[in-house]
Parts: structure tokens; sequence; C-alpha cells
């Protein structure tokens, strides 16, 4: 099943419609050639579904061909409406508006009322990208009336969550969360885990916008108590980091380290290094900003020795000098200084090796060198002992 989520922009896309039941005619010719572009019609679907847009687009174009060749304007309205939404969703959206805009117009024709709230819905997402958001809000409105008509819920879900998502991206959080609260109603009415964990996370943000912490850390816990029934650790470790990042908004700060602390483990669980690297600068940062430095210099030494594994010497060099400041924060210059020793050997990068001239002077030579060339070459290595 399509995930009902645009994971990009957040936006509610519900899953095409299942191909309808056509009557039959006395043509066995034409039958034939419906039933072949019905079967394309869902194969298409199915690739949607799967999230193969490329092929679901060429299926959708070769049964466009025989409707319009059979002249079934049903079975055009509802290709060239999931045309519109596989060139949203690969990101063409003026293509993703004129595919659309025909199946609106054949919808209404039709009055196909389901395929009409579609095409709606879609051009009001595309124009939304292309940040005409008089024609979006204007589109999404229709789509919402269209889905009450109908009484079709997840229609009226998807728009009410997509003018929520619309207004968040004009700045009008206050309308962003009106419209929120309502489809999240609708979602747990249905009941839709996903959707409603989509809606959680997008009131989160818009809460957090206007710097309603309580609020937002409100919606992420709910939003965490739900994906722990969905098989992605990433998406928790993800909820983690933003209720961790709002409760030391809040100056809670034990409890936004604990929330790292989770996130980190479900990194170590992941074998996910970047992640890892991640949740530990924002926790020596927060201990550091604290002055718990016993605790941000732990998880320092973690960052570097992840650093040093995966060869970022200039992370290296950076948390180094971290930890030295901070052991000299604390007064501890001896570790400091075994620090700043770490410091000078990452600094120290050995250069090649001239090649010898061919006819060296004797005194010059490696084979015969002098008390001076002997100084001259040994100081560097002493230098670095040091």
């Amino acid at each position: 099943m399509v995930k009902p989520i645009d994971d990009r922009y957040g936006t509610f896309v519900p899953p095409a419609e299942r191909v309808w039941v056509s009557a039959k005619t006395d043509d066995p010719t034409i039958d034939q050639r419906k039933t072949e572009a019905d079967c394309l019609l869902e194969q298409a679907i199915e690739l949607y579904q799967t999230r193969d847009f490329a092929v679901a687009l060429r299926s959708f174009q070769q049964s466009l061909v025989i409707y319009r060749t059979l002249q079934d304007l049903q079975g055009e309205a509802k290709v060239l409406g999931g045309m519109g939404l596989i060139y949203y969703v690969m990101g063409n959206y003026t293509e993703a508006i004129a595919c659309s805009h025909q199946s609106l117009g054949m919808a209404r024709h039709i009055q196909d009322r389901t395929t009409e709230r579609q095409a709606l819905s879609n051009l009001g997402n595309s124009y939304r990208h292309l940040e005409n958001y008089e024609r979006a809000i204007a589109f999404k409105i229709q789509s919402l009336e269209v889905a009450r008509e109908i009484q079709d819920r997840r229609g009226e879900l998807a728009a009410l969550s997509n003018l929520g998502m619309l207004y968040k991206t004009m700045g009008d959080c206050l309308h962003a969360i009106e419209y929120y609260h309502k489809s999240l109603l609708i979602a747990r009415e249905l009941p839709d885990i996903q959707a409603e964990a989509q809606v959680l996370r997008n009131l989160g943000n818009a809460h957090h916008s206007m710097s309603n912490y309580a609020e937002t850390v409100n919606c992420y816990r709910q939003l965490l108590s739900l994906v722990h029934h969905l098989p992605n650790r990433l998406s928790e470790a993800q909820i983690l980091k933003n209720i961790a990042s709002a409760c030391f908004s809040l100056g809670d700060h034990e409890q936004a380290i604990a929330y790292h602390q989770s996130r980190l483990a479900i990194a170590h669980e992941l074998k996910d290094l970047e992640l890892q690297e991640q949740t530990l600068e924002s926790l020596s940062a927060i201990c550091d900003s604290l002055g718990h430095y016993p605790q941000a210099i732990a998880y320092y030494q973690q960052r570097l020795d992840l650093a040093q594994q995966t060869g970022d010497r200039t992370l290296v060099q950076q948390l180094l000098a971290s930890l030295k400041n901070l052991c000299c924060a604390i007064g501890d210059f001896a570790q400091a200084n075994e620090y700043a020793m770490q410091i000078d050997c990452e600094s120290f990068v050995p250069r090649p090796i001239e090649a010898l001239p061919l006819k060296a002077k004797p005194t010059e030579s490696l084979s015969n060198p002098t008390l001076k060339n002997l100084d001259r070459i040994r100081e560097p290595f002493v230098r670095y002992i040091r």
C-alpha cells in the first residue's frame, strides 16, 4: 500500500481510486479494448502504490490512448487525474496542473464527483509548490467542499491537512493549527494511524514555529506513542530529537538529555554512525552549555572515537580542541596536555623524502653523514616526539 503522505513535503496524498465496474456493450471488440484499458489503469494504480512512478506513468499513458479511441470520458478523466498525481509526486508541477485541469473539466462534464475532488486536490497541492497561494487556497477549498458533499471523509481529511500545510507555508500558523486540529479529529475517527502521525508532526511543527513549546512537546509525545506501532526507527529518532529540542527551549534540560539518550540508543541499534555523531553532538553541546563538563567530556570523547573511525581529520582537530578546553575548565591540566599533544600529532603530516641527487656530495649523503647533517635529519622527529 502506498504511503498516504508525500515524505518530502508532508502533503497528504490519498491512494488513487480503484477501477470502477463498467457496463458491458454489445460490441465484443469495444469490450476487449475497454478491458485492456481498465487493466492498464489498474496496473498503473498498483505501480503508483509501490512508488514505481516512471513505469506507472507509461501504463497511464497507454490506457489514455485506448480510452480516447473509445471516447470513454470517464476513463480518460480518471487516467488524467492519475497522471496529474504521478507528475506531482515526481515534482513536475506544470504537467501535474495541465493533466489535473483536463481531468477536472471532464469530471465535471460527466458529474464524476470523486474524480473532481481528486483533480481539485492535486491542483491545490501543485499550485502551493509553485507558490501561487491564492489559486492553491481556492482549489483546496473547492476540494474540501466536494469531499463534504459526497461524504468522503478521507478526502475531507486530505483537504483539511493540506490547507493546514498551505497556511503554514504562508507563515499563517494560527490558521494552519486550526485546520490541523480538524483533520486530526477525522484521522482518529477513521482511524488512520499514518495520517494521524503526519498531522501530529505538522501540528507540532506549527506550534514550534510560534514558540509554543509546551504544545510542541504535547504533540510530539502523542506522535512518539504512535510511531512505536510503525516499523520506522529513523522516524522515531527524528521525533525524539524534536521533543528534546522543545524540552530544552522550555528549560527542561534533563528531559532533553533523556530524549537524546533514547535517540542515541536507536542510533546504536541501527549501527548508524552519522546518527550517532549527530546525537552525540547534541548531547555534548547541551552538557557543555549547562556546565556539566565531565558528561560533556564523555560525549566529546565518543564523538572523537567516531571521527577517528571515519577518518574525518577536520572534526578530529575540532574535538581535540574542545576536549582540551574542557579539561582546562575543570582543572585537569595533565589530560588537557595529553589532548594538546594529540593536536600536535594530528597537525604533523610527514613530508615525503625527496630523491637524493645522483652525484651527492660525500658530506651530504646519508651513507656518510656529518654530525651537522645528523642533527638536521633527526630534528623534525625530535620535535614530533616532544
